[in-house]
């Protein structure tokens, strides 16, 4: 068993205002990272139009413009397990700082990029490669940023720390569907085609660099720089002590990645269509609940944080998930009957969905200072990498059968939860 540094913040302190500053920065810069990775799939019908040949068919070219989005998800892993292994060796702020940059300059790069009909075939394959270095800086980002603020705050806080910067990361999302209503308002069908997609780019690129600025006034984790100090980093590779040593903390963290995944991909990114194809609400009443539910979203990642270092994770994923199936369920169940009810029972599910907030907070802990790093992201990225991929199609599927196709899924993953939390609750965490 490898114990944590003696000098790490000690559990009775308050959080001071070095941690505040910290934590701020932290989500910020995640907001701003994940705004530049989602963007694109907020403009994917029009990247698709201008970046493949004018004469292929709609639904190949909708498929291949989503190709390019996934691509990013698969770029996940690689770049997660190489940027945690220089984590674990070199520093966790030396990756934190890198991640966003290798974020910020492909997103202004996309903003650049000529098209189709300027470059031929060098549009689309540029256009991917941009996406994959960018799949390559998110599979850094969310442990490195999940792993900094855990060991920058008192363990007490742990949770706490961890579900702020997932709401972070959640506002991101909400920051993108606000620019591209934004966009889609101010701008003309035509003009958006012509010039104003490469606005929310151009913008993201900016806002990545300024966050790479910022960064450098944060400070390297006091449990990592006791490490150095006593000359306790990984002897090996770190990803071969995770592999041999801690595969049950390999399981737990890929099933809640599952459940984190799940929830974002099915019950707010997915949903927007859903309403409007399944149950008939406009394109801008969908967005507007959809952003409400997402302002109840990051609310809900700080208060499960905070819950779970309170209580432990296990009664926040037993309470959470159950209150999540409960609402969710209702929320699909009842909008043909009762459409008036759409924007309090997205924003009631949009809440437990923030259940996720709890989630770093059993993987930070899962894994000793050592390598946690590369147990972290090593687990995330490969489940996310999975799951992320796997979860629309397996929805798409169940929703030809019934409209309730979506609440099945979700049904699916916080059965699994609950199961998971009673497990964290029985063994007190």
């Amino acid at each position: 068993m490898i114990t944590e540094p003696s000098s790490a913040a000690p559990p009775s302190r308050p959080l001071t205002r070095n941690d505040y500053k910290t934590l701020s920065l932290s989500a910020l810069g995640g907001a701003l990272e994940f705004y530049d990775f989602i963007i694109f799939v907020f403009f994917a019908t029009v990247v698709g139009k201008l970046f493949f040949p004018a004469d292929m068919p709609e639904w190949l070219r909708l498929m291949q413009t989503f190709g390019i989005f996934a691509a990013g998800y698969l770029a996940r892993p690689l770049g997660g397990i190489v940027m945690a292994h220089f984590g674990d060796l070199l520093g966790r702020k030396k990756m934190f700082t890198l991640s966003i940059f290798m974020m910020a300059v492909p997103t202004l790069i996309m903003g650049l990029l000529p098209t189709y009909a300027q470059i031929g075939m060098w549009a689309p394959i540029l256009l991917l490669l941009m996406r994959v270095i960018q799949g390559a800086a998110i599979g850094g980002e969310v442990p490195g940023a999940w792993v900094f603020v855990a060991e920058h705050v008192p363990p007490r806080h742990v949770g706490y720390a961890c579900g702020t910067l997932t709401c972070g990361l959640t506002a991101g999302i909400l920051l993108g569907s606000l620019m591209a209503t934004a966009i889609n308002t101010i701008y003309t069908p035509a003009e958006v085609s012509d010039f104003a997609w490469r606005i929310p780019f151009l913008m993201g690129g900016v806002f990545g660099l300024f966050s790479v600025y910022l960064r450098r006034w944060l400070h390297e984790t006091p449990v990592f720089a006791e490490l150095q100090l006593r000359k306790a980093l990984a002897a090996e590779v770190p990803l071969k002590t995770v592999l041999r040593d801690h595969r049950g903390a390999i399981v737990i963290s890929m099933l809640l990645t599952w459940l984190l995944s799940a929830g974002i991909i099915v019950v707010i990114l997915m949903t927007p269509t859903v309403l409007q194809t399944i149950y008939g609400f406009s394109a801008t009443t969908s967005l507007q609940a959809n952003s409400l539910a997402i302002v109840f979203l990051s609310l809900g990642c700080i208060a499960s944080g905070a819950l779970a270092d309170r209580f432990g994770a296990g009664k926040v994923f037993v309470l959470g998930c159950a209150g999540l199936l409960v609402s969710s369920w209702t929320f699909y169940h009842s909008l043909l009957q009762h459409p008036d009810w759409l924007f309090p029972l997205y924003a009631l599910s949009g809440l437990f969905v923030g259940t996720i907030g709890a989630v770093p907070y059993v993987m930070v802990k899962a894994f000793p200072a050592v390598v946690r790093f590369s147990g972290l992201s090593f687990s995330y990225n490969l489940a996310y990498a999975i799951f992320g991929g796997l979860t629309p199609m397996a929805v798409t599927l169940l929703l030809k059968e019934s409209p309730m196709g979506p609440a099945y899924y979700v049904a699916i993953i916080c059965t699994m939860g609950l199961v998971v939390g009673a497990y964290l609750w029985k063994k007190g965490r």
